[in-house]
């Protein structure tokens, strides 16, 4: 029970209700043995004197008997129920908690289906088990204990031959539980891979089509499928071979019963009143010997699902706030931003960055150029502090960014990610979406800024349409527009473009410049692009390779030197003369031929 035991800051608030569920169940439970003390009265005080007169008296006891437990079971069931969801919302929402708070650097290995099998099949059998399996298996015991002290107030001979085989049945099911266990853990994994094949499917659907490969994606699904069914047949094999025996355990003690007592009623030492009540309360007890199968099954599911969940709780958040955190003043910051000798290295791979430094005083513009992994993006995400470096520092207005408040750190900045995520839901909630409270006037001036107001009022319904699922339905230019009118509309201090323009065209790129230079105006802008287009404008470029610093300057000195800068701008503007003074285009090919 260690996992419940860990999972009880969510349970026991609501203990309540579960004594109130316990003590309703067991009630009921001891009122059913009120029914073999009829039959014994029936038969032995009415039937063999001819007391008839008696018989409805007794149907009377009974059937108030049936509406009272009927009643109670409803009680059970009602608290149950209530105590099982009200645990399930608090495991959903803390999961729902954590997952918000945990760093990339879980995400970076986290795999989609996985986590959505966890709050939902997983919950789900923590809320069956809390709610009424719990319950069941303690009135399981009670059954027992309540049975056997009333068979040992008849007959306790009789009693003692009857329980004999009743040791080997608790054996055979502590034993099924150590097997079905396991199978059970991988049969949640295995659950696990196949809603993550799903969810890949269904998101990568596009590709998946472009390419013809539905083939292959039904033959990688049906290797999840068998996977998950081979799961179900070594759980089902594992119940085939101990349920049988465990049935066939239970059912010698209603042949010992039936020997035993049969001939203490024919040597006079039982009455047959008694025997009868024997019986019934033989299958009182015997009916949930059968089903502790199913109990155990109940729990190992709940207690393997409980395990995925507390992994989850568990995970260690890499990224947190400091003791005493510092809360910026939105007034006073000024968006000055400083690296100092910063390296760091996703995990199990080679540094990202390695000893780079920059200073951006408030209003600057500073432009980072370079390949795919060079370390553009990963400034973006230090500045955010979505990862923690391995040494350097990273300053904001004179404050290392390890002792800021995360979201007062993050409401600072805005930054337009290359890959361009909208929610489901309208074009105006998904621009609005960084502020509490915001005004239409102000929506449209950060979409007139983005280039984005005139295609979003030729839309049916303007700027109350629903885009769909991850912005389904608009071209990446008009998303990426809707991007960077979200990114304006938070009036940060550090704007941070990591290739926000790539999926619009040049002259769409140069209109959307334009309204950047009053955006930027006052504002420390980052700006991460692949067209020299794109960063002309900027105070300083930095050129970046592998996380070094190849290159540093404006535009006009990087392209009066040899570099790498100035083969980029001789490869994007091949087709236009040299401008005076810089290297022909041909020059520029044979210096890279020759490297």
């Amino acid at each position: 029970m260690n996992v419940f035991k860990e999972l009880k800051e969510y349970y026991w608030p609501e203990r309540k209700l579960l004594v109130a569920s316990i003590i309703s169940l067991m009630c009921a439970t001891a009122l059913g043995l009120v029914y073999p003390n009829m039959l014994r009265i029936l038969i032995d005080d009415v039937i063999e004197p001819g007391q008839y007169h008696l018989v409805p008296t007794i149907s009377l006891i009974v059937v108030g008997v049936i509406i009272l437990k009927g009643t109670l079971q409803f009680v059970h069931g009602f608290f149950g129920g209530r105590l099982g969801n009200r645990v399930a919302y608090r495991l959903r929402n803390a999961s729902y908690h954590k997952l918000q708070y945990l760093s990339n650097q879980y995400y970076d290995t986290a795999k989609t289906g996985d986590l959505m099998s966890r709050l939902t099949a997983d919950l789900e059998a923590i809320r069956n088990f809390v709610g009424f399996g719990f319950a069941q298996i303690l009135n399981m015991f009670l059954m027992v204990i309540f049975g056997a002290a009333m068979m040992l107030t008849i007959h306790w001979q009789l009693t003692l031959l009857t329980f004999v085989t009743i040791p080997f049945l608790a054996f055979t099911a502590i034993k099924f539980e150590r097997k079905i266990h396991p199978a059970f853990q991988e049969m949640r994994l295995a659950m696990s891979h196949l809603t993550t094949a799903v969810q890949e499917n269904i998101t990568g659907v596009r590709t998946v089509k472009s390419f013809a490969r539905e083939p292959h994606e039904v033959g990688k699904f049906a290797v999840r499928s068998e996977e998950y069914k081979a799961n179900q047949i070594r759980a089902a094999k594992i119940w085939g071979n101990y349920f049988p025996v465990m049935e066939l355990l239970a059912s010698l003690c209603i042949v010992v019963l039936l020997i035993v007592g049969g001939t203490f009623v024919i040597n006079g030492s039982l009455s047959l009143g008694s025997l009868v009540a024997f019986f019934s309360l033989i299958w009182y007890i015997v009916a949930p010997m059968w089903q502790l199968g199913f109990h155990i099954n109940n729990y190992t599911q709940s207690k393997a699902s409980g395990e995925r969940v507390l992994e989850l709780f568990n995970q260690y958040v890499h990224v947190k706030n400091p003791e005493h955190p510092i809360v910026l003043d939105d007034s006073k910051v000024k968006g000055h931003v400083r690296f100092e000798n910063v390296t760091f290295n996703y995990a199990d791979k080679g540094p990202a960055l390695r000893e780079f430094s920059l200073d951006a005083p408030p209003g600057k513009v500073i432009g980072l150029l370079g390949g795919t992994g060079s370390g553009k993006s990963t400034v973006s995400q230090l500045l955010m502090r979505t990862y923690n470096i391995k040494s350097g520092k990273i300053i904001l207005d004179g404050y290392d960014i390890k002792q800021i408040d995360l979201s007062s750190l993050r409401s600072q900045i805005a930054t337009v990610f290359q890959e361009t995520f909208l929610f489901s839901a309208s074009i105006r909630d998904n621009i609005a979406y960084g502020v509490k409270e915001v005004s239409m006037e102000d929506i449209i001036h950060a979409c007139k800024l983005a280039k984005a107001h005139d295609f979003i009022i030729e839309l049916p319904l303007g700027y109350d349409t629903v885009v769909g699922e991850r912005g389904m339905g608009l071209s990446g230019g008009q998303k990426q527009r809707i991007a960077i009118a979200r990114a304006l509309i938070t009036n940060p201090r550090v704007l941070f473009l990591d290739d926000a323009t790539s999926a619009v065209d040049m002259e769409t790129e140069h209109e959307i410049q334009a309204g950047f230079k009053e955006v930027m105006a006052g504002r420390t802008t980052f700006i991460v692009a692949h067209r020299i287009s794109s960063l002309k404008h900027a105070d300083e470029i930095i050129v970046l390779d592998h996380g070094t610093v190849l290159q540093r300057g404006t535009h006009e000195q990087l392209i009066a030197m040899p570099g790498h800068y100035l083969d980029t701008y001789n490869i994007q503007y091949a087709d236009r003369p040299a401008a005076p003074g810089q290297p022909s285009k041909d020059t520029g090919k044979e210096r890279r031929v020759a490297h």
